[in-house]
């Protein structure tokens, strides 16, 4: 445990976004699974609205930092992939 009083305030605010940052990543991942989900019902055009949908939610939360750019148009590049194979 932190001794110094402004290293025991640090450790309550890590505590503190930890929680927030785990909600966020965790409705990112949510948006994610919905698009899988219409990937496998096999409505292309709800798949489409949910895609559209859940970029923006993974867009915000990349633009936060709290997950890598890079790994954020990854996810995206593969649930267009998906959606536009679909027949």
């Amino acid at each position: 445990m932190a001794n110094i009083a402004s290293s025991r305030k640090r450790a309550r605010q890590a505590v503190t976004l930890n929680a927030h940052n785990s909600s966020l990543r965790s409705r990112m991942r949510t948006a994610i699974k919905a698009v899988r989900k219409a990937i496998e019902a096999g409505d292309k055009a709800a798949a489409m609205q949910t895609f559209s949908a859940s970029t923006s939610v993974i867009d915000s939360i990349a633009d936060k930092k709290i997950v890598h750019k890079n790994t954020v148009a990854r996810y995206k590049s593969r649930l267009a992939a998906a959606v536009k194979a679909m027949a």
